[in-house]
Parts: structure tokens; C-alpha cells; sequence
């Protein structure tokens, strides 16, 4: 590995640091599509789990925000199931038209959130509904730390107020991943060929991450609304270029 390659891992994790620190999800979104064009998909997602593991623990840290144990704990319960569902599907799915799958969704609908201005929110379906989402960024998750990807979306539509969506998706994010990166122990996904890549991650992205925390704290709730919906548009074209072109390119 040439001097290139740590260079994109330590760049990678410094920008998708303070994306997370900032936005309190993100990681894996931002640096997946960084990574992906020079590292395989079953290297970048345990990393991309540690450093989003890492961020989370950081963001604990210095944007303590309470939290409400009733409407986070169906979004937990749900991810806690989908979780070993996620590492049942890893060595099984097609990981590519996954990530096209996911970039497609959010971005076609996350612009038009940004363009509608305000928009109905969702107020059906209660904690089930709740639960479903949680277990698909669990699922996600087990596929490559996209933990909070689709419950944030759902906390949007749900028309969470600021400070309620960064407790909800910053303390799913955390259970989430701890239990993530435990099970990549446990069945062998994490080795130790990746220890020295963990540890060039962790300090790349500690001060970005502290950074963006930082800049968190003086954001008006619309600015917020503003900056997670352009975060997962941006995050949807790039998943979109990193996997669209390699899934074209195959034989027919």
C-alpha cells in the first residue's frame, strides 16, 4: 500500500468526521463514497463501522443531548433485530446494487424534500412504523455502518424538532454500531490487517469530529433541516457514482 492509499483513508475519515460531528450521521455515507473507489467493499465497511463508532463515542462526549426512551426505543428495538439480519444478508448480497439501491432513493426524494419547502409530515403508523425503520438501519448497518441514514430521513418526514432528532439518531447510531463492530468481531470481518488502518482513522478524524460538534451547537432548526436533507442528497449521488458505473460495466 502506497503512500496514495493512507493518504485517502486518513482524508476520507477527517471530511466523513466533520460531516458526523455536525450533522450527528453521516460517517459511513461520506466516507464510503470516498473510499470506494480505492478499497474493496469488504475492507471499507469495517472501517467505515470503527470510525463512525468512533465519532458517535466522541459526539457522546460534547453534544450531550437528552433523550426520550419512548420514541427512541422502538427505532432501537427494531435496529437490535435487523442488525444480525444485516449480517446474515453481507457475504450474500450483491453489495453494489445495494449501495445503487439506497443512493437512488435518497437521491430522488431528498431534493425534493429541499425544493417542496415544507411538506406534510408523517404522522401514521406509530412506534411500528418507527420499529420497521429501525430495523432497516440496522440492516444497513450490518452492510456498512448506514446506520442512520434511513431512520434520519424518517425523523424528518416525522418532523422531529432539532434537538429530538439528534438525540434519536445519535444514541440509535451508537447502540447500533457497538453492536455492529461486536458482531464483525465475533465472525472474523474485522482482522488484524485492519489495526493499522483503525488506527490511522482514529485520530484523522478527531478533531473535524470535535470541529463539527462544535458547529452544531449555533445552527437554527431550518438550517439543520437544510443541511441533513443536502448531506443525504449528496450522500445518495455519491453512493449513485461510486456503484452505477462498476454494475454497468458488468457483462450482461
Amino acid at each position: 500500500m502506497d503512500a496514495s492509499f493512507w493518504l485517502l483513508v486518513a482524508g476520507g475519515a477527517m471530511v466523513a468526521g466533520f460531516v458526523q460531528g455536525l450533522s450527528g450521521f453521516g460517517f459511513s455515507l461520506v466516507v464510503l463514497s470516498i473510499w470506494s473507489w480505492a478499497i474493496e467493499p469488504r475492507l471499507a465497511a469495517p472501517m467505515a463501522v470503527f470510525g463512525a463508532l468512533s465519532g458517535q463515542l466522541l459526539a457522546a462526549l460534547t453534544v450531550r443531548r437528552g433523550f426520550d426512551k419512548r420514541k427512541l426505543a422502538p427505532f432501537l428495538i427494531g435496529g437490535l433485530l435487523g442488525v444480525p439480519i444485516g449480517g446474515w444478508l453481507l457475504p450474500r448480497i450483491d453489495e453494489l446494487m445495494f449501495r445503487a439501491l439506497l443512493g437512488g432513493l435518497l437521491a430522488l426524494w431528498c431534493p425534493l424534500m429541499l425544493a417542496s419547502g415544507r411538506i406534510p409530515h408523517i404522522t401514521r403508523g406509530g412506534r411500528w412504523a418507527d420499529g420497521l425503520v429501525g430495523m432497516a438501519g440496522g440492516v444497513a448497518g450490518a452492510l456498512g455502518g448506514l446506520t442512520g441514514a434511513l431512520p434520519t430521513l424518517w425523523c424528518t418526514l416525522r418532523g422531529e424538532a432539532k434537538e429530538s432528532q439528534r438525540a434519536i439518531i445519535q444514541n440509535f447510531n451508537l447502540a447500533l454500531l457497538a453492536v455492529t463492530f461486536v458482531m464483525y468481531m465475533a465472525t472474523g470481518v474485522v482482522t488484524t490487517a485492519l489495526l493499522p488502518m483503525f488506527a490511522l482513522i482514529a485520530p484523522a478524524m478527531l478533531i473535524p469530529t470535535l470541529l463539527g460538534a462544535r458547529l452544531y451547537i449555533g445552527i437554527s432548526p431550518l438550517a439543520f433541516r437544510n443541511l441533513v436533507l443536502g448531506l443525504l442528497s449528496a450522500s445518495g449521488a455519491a453512493l449513485l457514482a461510486g456503484s452505477l458505473p462498476a454494475l454497468l460495466a458488468r457483462p450482461g
